[in-house]
């Protein structure tokens, strides 16, 4: 893989990365008019609106063979729906500071998960820099304060398995995106997502008697700009960006790079919604960087400056 690819994955990431950061005010703004089922249902629905006009006015016409749709089905069940399945209920009895603890291993899990099915290896230095990454996420969280004291057993096994489940769609997709198209993973995804949380949604207001007012965020217009931005850009956009830089770049590398959403979503929070900035939240966000960016250095890099001091060594006795 040349070094412009390769610029263009890292590049896919961190926009990736910057879009998921934002989402969060987003939602916070959503979940003003509607619950979070509810969201992921709408968010789901105008993103296959969305994926559909694009493909109307696309050049090409889609045409998803079985054989690629039975392949992408595995992917579409881990995420979106395992992932933000079990996000949303493990949400109902853990708390947002756990279940972000808990949801900072993503990296660590894929890692071991791509060392056990995709054979990539990582050097010591890489494995250190992703722990300081993770324990940067996990500091904030930890100093913004848990309730260590009502950890609920079923709401953290929830959590858990919606990470695990971020992780495997982020090893299958770093396997079989090469044979797979895009657009196909994409609009695949999205439709999986759009059926599994309308059917959530609207079985819940079912057992409530309240169908009648399933639409009804939409008379707000900051519902209908949040669920916009969550539908475009955080799930037809991030989606695309995503599974391009998975298909080149190793999948403990991009999973790392997620971690900087953290530190999207705080600076994004203090300038837009005015939220109070204080001293462990610089702390994270260094180490947050610093571990991306470690875990992003070449394998051999530090060993050849060890190599070459090495040699300046040799010289300097020589004379």
């Amino acid at each position: 893989m040349n070094n412009t690819t390769l610029m263009k994955a890292y590049m896919a990431a961190l926009a990736n990365a910057l879009i998921i950061g934002f989402s969060f005010i987003f939602v916070k703004i959503a979940l003003q008019n509607a619950s979070p089922t509810d969201i992921l249902a709408h968010r789901f629905t105008v993103s296959l609106i969305a994926a559909v006009l694009m493909l109307l006015v696309g050049r090409n016409r889609m045409s998803i063979p079985w054989s690629s749709i039975l392949r992408i089905l595995p992917l579409a069940l881990f995420y979106p729906a395992f992932f933000f399945g079990f996000q949303t209920f493990g949400l109902v009895y853990a708390s947002s500071s756990e279940a972000g603890i808990i949801t900072a291993m993503i990296p660590i899990l894929t890692m071991i998960l791509a060392s056990m099915l995709l054979g990539e290896r990582t050097s010591l230095l890489q494995k250190l820099f992703m722990l300081l990454s993770v324990g940067g996420v996990v500091f904030i969280f930890v100093m913004n304060g848990t309730q260590t004291h009502s950890v609920n057993a079923a709401g953290m096994i929830l959590i858990l398995l919606s990470a695990l489940s971020m992780a495997t769609y982020t090893v299958l997709a770093r396997k079989w995106m090469k044979s797979l198209k895009l657009s196909d993973v994409t609009f695949v995804t999205i439709s999986i997502g759009f059926i599994v949380f309308n059917a959530m949604s609207l079985a819940g207001h079912a057992a409530e008697g309240t169908v009648a007012s399933y639409f009804k965020p939409f008379t707000e217009i900051s519902f209908v700009t949040a669920i916009l931005y969550l539908a475009v850009l955080s799930s037809v956009c991030t989606s695309l960006l995503t599974n391009y830089a998975i298909s080149r770049i190793e999948a403990s590398k991009m999973s790392v790079f997620n971690q900087l959403s953290t530190v999207v979503s705080i600076g994004s929070g203090a300038v837009i919604l005015n939220e109070t900035l204080v001293y462990y939240h610089f702390i994270g966000t260094v180490m947050i960087l610093a571990g991306v960016i470690g875990v992003c250095l070449p394998r051999g890099v530090l060993t050849r400056k060890k190599r070459d001091l090495s040699s300046e060594e040799l010289k300097e006795d020589a004379r």
